[in-house]
């Protein structure tokens, strides 16, 4: 690699952060990362019109949480900003004027109202080869018509004027050659009304200008690809274009389609990274944080959505990622994004991480179901215990709560229909005489104690689960005991046997 690698994530701040963009963002900085380069944050927000108040934030705070964090960004600047689209407005103009002056563009002065009439009258219409000596525009007016209407103000827009007859090409990392007959493609607008550029010019100028090396995108781009072409080449920057990815899309789980918000909503799964509220309409959109992801997972997840290193390895910290990351290994195909196998990766993440890393994040989950501890040993403990049981980091609420405070119910349904009189006073006799000193011992006790009682066993461990964690669940009883130690234990036992008396 000749130049040194910058890459750009380059989102709108228009919302939520949807799963298929955080991965755009994940693998520009993996590529970054494998080859010593720089990863750059710009904001996107040329088209003021779907702007939304705290979405650049809400941006900011998904790459942070996912571990992504950029090298250049609004927030830490570095030689090549402004970083934010907006800000570099005065620069656009000039390049939009250059193409005018060299024959590569012209200037549309035609009215909504205008536009709309010749839909109505074009099936399909596109403002292009085929249709733009129809129309007002600088090819069709005279030098004097158009510099009066100029001096006047006139609303007009700046057109790209791609020409006849030609067939573009690009070598794309990802897709090998790709080629596009310009016939089909139109004058896209690369400077609005306001004065604002349009993807098609920013996208160019602001890579240009920051030195982009290489340009990774969804595949819905490609077919904008042929104008940025065109456009590198135009301006005289065409030895300087960056190697172009285009990323497979992130199918909907029976692969028909990408994956939308919308899919989201009626399969029951977040698409976002994090819990998105509009501004405007206070609309939640719940996202993976808050449903319980790990960001190690996600990351994971998105990874491989569309990559493999080769192997049947699947469960990989950032570091290897970045150690392993290839765009060679990147599929062509879409990815079909399976919400079971996310919560999958979630779950083997919450088995091999420590009780250490699990810990802040389960305190916050047991603090907002109003559990405060603070032990932080004997929530260790209990972590360790119970992870192999949870998927999500919620699960840790039911599976640990009953270790913070006794159980406010009972499954008694379970219990009663063969609780006796005679189970009862085993419990009591059993509480009297509690030994648990280890779970090994504490178990034979238990069962030495059934047998002579003539009981066996087994008919009693679910009485005994019941009465100290409230339900059907949790590790191994005697495990649990041990924990809550005698006194805890022989409490519950009490408090218990009245309500299967009852």
């Amino acid at each position: 690699m000749n130049k040194k690698v910058r890459v750009r994530f380059a989102p709108s701040p228009t919302g939520g952060l949807h799963l298929g963009g955080v991965r755009t963002a994940l693998f520009n900085y993996l590529f970054a990362r494998k080859h010593n380069g720089t990863f750059v944050l710009r904001v996107e927000d040329t088209d003021q019109n779907r702007f939304v108040e705290g979405a650049e934030a809400y941006i900011v705070n998904c790459l942070d949480w996912c571990g992504i964090t950029p090298d250049e960004s609004p927030a830490k600047p570095g030689n090549y900003g402004p970083y934010r689209q907006s800000e570099r407005k005065p620069s656009y103009r000039k390049f939009a004027e250059q193409l005018i002056s060299d024959g590569y563009a012209y200037y549309a002065f035609d009215t909504p109202e205008e536009l709309d009439a010749k839909r109505k009258e074009i099936p399909n219409f596109q403002y292009g080869q085929a249709t733009r000596m129809q129309m007002r525009n600088s090819l069709t007016l005279t030098i004097s018509e158009v510099e009066e209407l100029l001096a006047a103000k006139t609303p007009h827009v700046i057109r790209i004027k791609v020409p006849e007859d030609e067939i573009v090409h690009f070598n794309d990392l990802i897709r090998g050659d790709v080629s596009f007959e310009t016939a089909i493609v139109d004058d896209k607008v690369l400077l609005k009304a306001d004065g604002m550029p349009t993807y098609h010019l920013a996208v160019v100028v602001d890579d240009k200008a920051m030195e982009i090396s290489h340009a990774f995108r969804g595949e819905e781009w490609l077919p904008s690809a042929p104008v940025h072409i065109l456009l590198w080449k135009y301006l005289g920057w065409e030895a300087d274009m960056p190697a172009w990815a285009h990323l497979p899309l992130i199918l909907k789980p029976d692969g028909h389609g990408k994956l939308s918000k919308r899919d989201g909503d009626r399969l029951g799964f977040p698409v976002y990274a994090m819990n998105w509220t509009d501004p405007k309409t206070g609309d939640l959109t719940k996202g993976f944080k808050e449903l319980g992801f790990m960001p190690e997972a996600f990351i994971n997840m998105l990874a491989l959505l569309g990559w493999n290193d080769g192997s049947e390895q699947e469960i990989f910290t950032l570091a290897e990622l970045e150690a392993k990351f290839a765009i060679e290994r990147i599929s062509k195909a879409g990815a079909k994004f399976d919400f079971e196998k996310a919560k999958w990766y979630n779950h083997e993440w919450i088995k091999q991480s420590t009780a250490e890393t699990l810990q802040k994040p389960v305190k916050n989950e047991l603090l907002k179901a109003g559990i405060e501890v603070n032990d932080e040993t004997f929530l260790n403990t209990v972590i360790e215990l119970i992870k192999d049981r949870c998927t999500l980091l919620p699960d840790f609420v039911a599976q640990s709560g009953y270790f913070f405070a006794a159980p406010a119910e009972y499954d008694s349904a379970s219990v009663k229909p063969k609780w006796t009189n005679e189970k009862a006073a085993f419990f009591e006799a059993y509480a009297e005489n509690i030994n648990l000193t280890n779970v090994i011992d504490a178990e034979a006790n238990f069962k030495t104690l059934a047998e002579a009682k003539g009981f066996k066993p087994g008919e009693l461990m679910l009485p005994f689960r019941i009465m100290l964690v409230g339900g059907k669940f949790g590790p191994g009883v005697f495990d649990i005991a041990i924990l809550l130690g005698a006194a805890e234990t022989q409490s519950r036992i009490a408090k218990a046997i009245a309500v299967f008396n009852s």
